[in-house]
């Protein structure tokens, strides 16, 4: 007996199955909560922090818009070059705005819920 012939003897198949009920009273989508630091840091942008957190998305044009609005990927990074030699490099802007990864969060809950909820194709959104 070979090492395959007991892994497929053993092969275990995972599937994800959606139960909906008859009559959905709230659709419940996971949202992160962010708790106060834990040291006493001083952070103007929590409040903000946690209402892009805390966004629902109940409507496909606001899912759409925000879609549309925030990048897929993090933009503008160049090397700016004379005569062939590097004058100098512009780092990615996403890593100088301090609400980036809420604003990727957000824009995943948005595709999520255009495909999930509302069985859209979000392929010209990726």
């Amino acid at each position: 007996m070979t090492v395959l012939d007991d892994t497929i003897q053993h092969l275990v198949t995972v599937s994800w199955v959606w139960l909906r009920q008859a009559e959905p009273q709230h659709v419940f989508h996971p949202t992160v909560t962010r708790s106060a630091p834990s040291k006493k840091r001083f952070d103007p942008l929590f409040p903000l922090r946690q209402w892009l957190d805390n966004l629902e998305m109940r409507s496909p044009v606001r899912a759409r818009w925000i879609c549309k609005t925030i990048p897929a990927q993090c933009p503008f990074e160049r090397d700016v070059k004379v005569l062939g030699k590097t004058l100098f490099h512009i780092p990615p802007l996403c890593k100088f705005n301090p609400l980036y990864d809420e604003f990727v969060y957000l824009r995943f809950r948005a595709l999520s819920y255009l495909a999930d909820d509302c069985g859209e194709d979000v392929t010209p959104y990726i």
